[in-house]
């Protein structure tokens, strides 16, 4: 039986300085402060040029996630398992909770459970919103640029109080993004359902579920759904932040 590729040093991850591909073959699972019974596996971080922090968290056993550190909001997306806030709300997979800076809530996880996780240092332009969970099936699915074939579920409110959006891009076979885009905003992904083909910068990359990606500001981007089944991903994007904000 011939050894997996990652066996002989081979990864389809690629770090480049204005983009990385993060594949599963290649995590890193590491306890880390802050989230006790949980690993974590830190896929996109500032220290690669990035002004968020994407992770995936995974547990055995009875995990938490304690609140995060002064200044930083945080994104919980739960992909398997559950979990249960201390104010009493409780998350389903595909249920999201956001927690504003200095939100004092704790998370419990089953054991069992599988998270996504976006944590950024938090740039108000008036009072900071408050805590918000949702469910994903609750948030409409909007046709993109007119295009039924690809629609957006956004998770948070489209409020220039959140400098944040966290949203589910969901692709029919076939259907692509209708240009490629380039803007100033930042990006994290994870491939959810399904593949395709994403171009960042001049690069064209095969992606299927389990992989994720950063895009930094105005690197050329693009995806394609490939295959006989739909393909999703769930996608944080910086937002309302003016380009001359004080650093």
């Amino acid at each position: 039986m011939p050894a997996p590729l990652s066996r002989l040093g081979a990864t389809r991850s690629e770090i480049c300085p204005r983009h990385a591909l993060l594949t599963p073959e290649s995590h890193e699972w590491i306890p880390l402060p802050g989230w006790p019974g949980a690993e974590i596996a830190v896929l996109v971080s500032p220290d690669m040029g990035a002004r968020h922090a994407m992770s995936l968290m995974r547990c055995s056993g009875p995990a938490a996630a304690e609140p995060a550190g002064p200044g930083i909001a945080r994104f919980v997306f739960c992909l398997e398992g559950g979990a249960e806030l201390s104010d009493g709300a409780a998350l389903a997979p595909e249920g999201f909770a956001f927690l504003p800076p200095e939100s004092p809530l704790r998370i419990a996880f089953a054991p069992g459970s599988r998270a996504a996780v976006f944590e950024w240092r938090f740039e108000p332009l008036g009072p900071v919103p408050g805590a918000l969970t949702g469910q994903l099936s609750d948030c409409p699915g909007l046709p993109l640029k007119g295009d039924d074939w690809l629609t957006v579920q956004k998770m948070l409110p489209t409020d220039p109080a959140f400098d944040f959006e966290v949203n589910v891009m969901s692709f029919h076979p076939g259907a692509t993004l209708p240009y490629v885009e380039t803007h100033v905003m930042e990006h994290g992904l994870l491939m959810l359902d399904g593949g395709g083909i994403y171009r960042l910068d001049d690069r064209w990359y095969p992606v299927t579920a389990g992989d994720a990606i950063w895009m930094g500001p105005h690197v050329p981007q693009w995806f394609g759904a490939l295959g006989r089944a739909p393909s999703r991903y769930l996608i944080c994007k910086t937002f309302n932040r003016p380009p001359l904000r004080p650093a």
